[in-house]
């Protein structure tokens, strides 16, 4: 482990540069530029609040803005913007990059890094985006949002931890980038972010409580739309699960990476 956070510290400069000319290449001749980085999302939101807004605003308890569906449905896109594209990325982040592997002698444990640091900045962007649209429909900052920058952290390390493992896997099994498209799609339905959790049986609930992003999107809506602190014990419980999880896929990752090179 200290070898490696002594690799990361001397190639610094390269992977803040790799950030961004992977930010730049994403956007390379286009007008709207990192625009891009949050259309998406936001409109995904809209198309939901359409045709979800009359029905699930009625469902949300103790919110007296109008637009207290948006405010939810927005929270919950923050927090599965960033897992998501962490995972995504994380996915093929090494076949993508297997000719760099090859021709330039660097750190492997970069790559994660630049995946991770790219979607990190894609998610600022974000949720600056939804600050302003926060603001146009009533809806103030409040100083549970200082809570946000734990709780990104925490989402942050799950997802890393999580898509480090199968980027390493897929390497030897390209399936499971396939299959995990298809799992992706249902995890969204599995986590509240267009319904609330009330909504469901409570035998349902238990069963998706298992989820550990059902509880961070849940702790964002709490903080951005509730103004309020997120339940603690879960935090640390995911915080702690997650911290392990990342060191098992750092370890899985060292003694995999010199045959993944010539696998690749």
């Amino acid at each position: 482990m200290n070898d490696m956070l002594a690799a990361v510290w001397s190639y610094r400069h390269f992977i803040i540069s790799s950030i961004k000319n992977d930010l730049r290449s994403r956007f390379a001749r286009s007008k709207l530029g990192a625009l891009w980085m949050i259309l998406q999302p936001l409109a995904q939101v809209a198309i939901y609040s359409l045709v979800l807004s009359r029905i699930m605003a009625a469902k949300l308890p103790g919110i007296d803005n109008r637009y207290g569906y948006v405010i939810y449905l927005m929270a919950g896109m923050i927090a599965w913007a960033l897992f998501s594209e962490v995972l995504t990325r994380s996915l093929t982040m090494f076949v993508d990059n297997g000719n760099l592997m090859k021709k330039i002698v660097f750190p492997r444990v970069c790559l994660p890094l630049v995946t991770t640091g790219s979607a990190l900045v894609n998610n600022f962007l974000l949720l600056l985006a939804s600050a302003g649209v926060f603001a146009l429909i009533g809806h103030p900052p409040s100083w549970s949002m200082l809570w946000l920058p734990v709780l990104v952290g925490v989402n942050l390390v799950f997802a890393l931890g999580v898509g480090l493992i199968l980027g390493v896997l897929n390497v030897f099994v390209r399936d499971i980038a396939q299959v995990m498209t298809v799992v992706l799609q249902l995890l969204f339905w599995l986590t509240p972010i267009v319904y609330m959790p009330t909504i469901l049986p409570v035998q349902l609930q238990k069963i998706l409580a298992f989820n550990p992003m059902y509880h961070l999107a849940a702790d964002f809506q709490s903080v951005i739309l509730y103004g309020k602190a997120p339940g603690l014990l879960g935090l640390v419980v995911i915080g702690g699960a997650s911290l392990v999880l990342l060191a098992f896929a750092l370890i899985l990752f060292r003694r995999a990476a010199p045959e993944m090179v010539d696998v690749i």
